[in-house]
C-alpha cells in the first residue's frame, strides 16, 4: 500500500481494500476518511464494509464522498471538521488520491480565510 504524507496528521492514497486496513493500523494510522462515492466503480469495496473492518482494527472512519466533477464547499467544511475530531494521523482515500489531496487544500484555504 502506497500513500503520500501531506502533513503530520494526514496522508492520502488511492482506493484501499479490506486487506490494507491491518497494515494501515500497523503503520500508525488511527482514522480513515473515504472521499470516494460508493458505486463509482464496480470493483470498489463499499464504505460500510471497510468501516466495519476498520472499527475491528481500532480505526475510526468518516465518509465524505466527493464527485469527480468537483468539491463542494460543504464537503471541505466536513473534511476540516473530520480532521479536527478524528484521531490523528488519518488516511484519506479516493480513486487515485487526487480528490483527497484537493479537498485537503480547499479546507486549508477555508480554514485560513476564517482565521483572517
Amino acid at each position: 500500500m502506497t500513500y503520500k504524507k501531506l502533513s503530520d496528521d494526514l496522508s492520502v492514497s488511492a482506493q484501499i481494500n479490506a486487506n490494507d486496513i491491518e497494515q494501515l493500523a500497523a503503520d500508525g494510522f488511527r482514522s480513515i476518511i473515504c472521499n470516494r462515492p460508493d458505486g463509482e466503480s464496480p470493483d470498489q469495496p463499499d464504505f460500510a464494509t471497510l468501516a466495519s473492518i476498520a472499527k475491528k482494527a481500532g480505526l475510526e472512519t468518516s465518509y465524505i464522498p466527493v464527485s469527480p466533477s468537483g468539491i463542494q464547499e460543504q464537503q471541505a467544511v466536513q473534511f476540516a471538521a473530520a480532521l479536527r475530531t478524528l484521531p490523528a494521523p488519518a488516511l484519506a482515500y479516493c480513486r487515485s488520491g487526487a480528490r483527497s489531496a484537493a479537498i485537503w487544500e480547499v479546507q486549508k484555504q477555508l480554514t485560513d480565510n476564517s482565521t483572517n
